[in-house]
This record gives C-alpha cells, sequence and structure tokens, in this order.
C-alpha cells in the first residue's frame, strides 16, 4: 500500500494474498463478468456467482473467480438479504482493486 497525500492509507493489490487468507465476506464472479472486474469495472447482480452470508453493507470483499483464485477487492454496496430484491442491473461490488492493476498501471507502482 500507499500514503496518500491527506496521510489516508491506499490498499494496493500487493496485499490481496494476506487479505485473502483472512477476509470474512467473500463474493465469487460468473466467468461472463470476470473480464469486466479486471477491467477495473463494479459488479453487477447478474454477475454474482457466490456471496459469504450475511454480508453488511459497505463491507471490505475480496473477489474471487468460480475456481477460488483472488482477483482483487472491493466493497459491498448492498448487504446479502437486500441484494436478492434487486434488478440485475444493479451495483453490488464497489470495485477498488484487482490484478489488473499490475498490467494497467505497471509504471507507476514500482
Amino acid at each position: 500500500g500507499k500514503f496518500t497525500k491527506s496521510g489516508k492509507y491506499h490498499l494496493t493489490i500487493h496485499c490481496l494474498d494476506y487479505l485473502a487468507q483472512y477476509v470474512k465476506y467473500k463474493v465469487w464472479v460468473k466467468p461472463s463478468a470476470e473480464m469486466s472486474f479486471l477491467y477495473g469495472n463494479n459488479i453487477s447482480k447478474a454477475g454474482i456467482g457466490r456471496m459469504t452470508d450475511d454480508t453488511p453493507q459497505y463491507a471490505g470483499v475480496v473477489v474471487y473467480n468460480m475456481s477460488d483464485v483472488p482477483l482483487g477487492f472491493g466493497v459491498a454496496a448492498q448487504s446479502t438479504a437486500y441484494v436478492k430484491e434487486l434488478d440485475p442491473t444493479a451495483n453490488v461490488i464497489l470495485h477498488q482493486c484487482d490484478v489488473g492493476e499490475y498490467l494497467r498501471f505497471e509504471d507507476e507502482m514500482f
């Protein structure tokens, strides 16, 4: 991670291996939504394969593909109970960081 100019700590993708080991809330994305997430987009309800039960709103989640490979992390925009009532186009996971950043920002990372 790194510190911002305002003194806040910004997590980067380098911590994904540590987060994936100890995370409480997990989300698995369908193969159709996997590439969209890796390009930096949010995940809609249609792209969710599975989600940990009782995930609260605004909780940090680690995003996995269906083969249990961690892809990145984000924030739950809606709680698990409310997701069932949403339409398929509504955002469920807000993107924060993904493994595709190695390629998109390789000049700035190191």
